[in-house]
């Protein structure tokens, strides 16, 4: 079993940056990869990006690209991201997953292992 805590959301004016932090629980983090994903009122949650089991290799969605960095740090059991440039569309809460198998994981019908609480990062104009 793996829990997922999110930390680090909050309000920011646009161009402004935030870093959320997702701690995992358990002694096989490195066992899984890791991601993020955001939900906006009224709106399906959707894929931002995605990172391997040792940080080497990342899936970013478009609308991201360029803006928002994820790493992790398997010593500390704990998945970043980075967001640069906030735009007021970013404005969503902000989940993080851990599932056993990585890639793109924008199919809706895809079922990932396990999900945090959500952050809230609200970003205006």
């Amino acid at each position: 079993q793996v829990q997922l805590v999110e930390s680090g959301g909050g309000s920011v004016q646009a161009g402004g940056s935030l870093r959320l932090s997702c701690a995992a629980s358990g002694r096989t983090f490195g066992s899984y990869a890791m991601g993020w994903f955001r939900q906006a009122p009224g709106k399906e949650r959707e894929f931002v990006v995605s990172i391997n089991y040792t940080g080497g290799r990342t899936y970013y969605a478009d609308s991201v690209k360029g803006r928002f960095t994820i790493s992790r740090d398997n010593a500390k059991n704990t998945v970043y991201l980075q967001m640069n440039s906030l735009k007021p569309e970013d404005t969503a809460v902000y989940y993080c997953a851990a599932h056993r198998v990585f890639g793109r994981w924008n199919d809706q019908k895809l079922r990932l292992d396990y999900w945090g609480q959500g952050t809230q990062v609200t970003v205006s104009s």
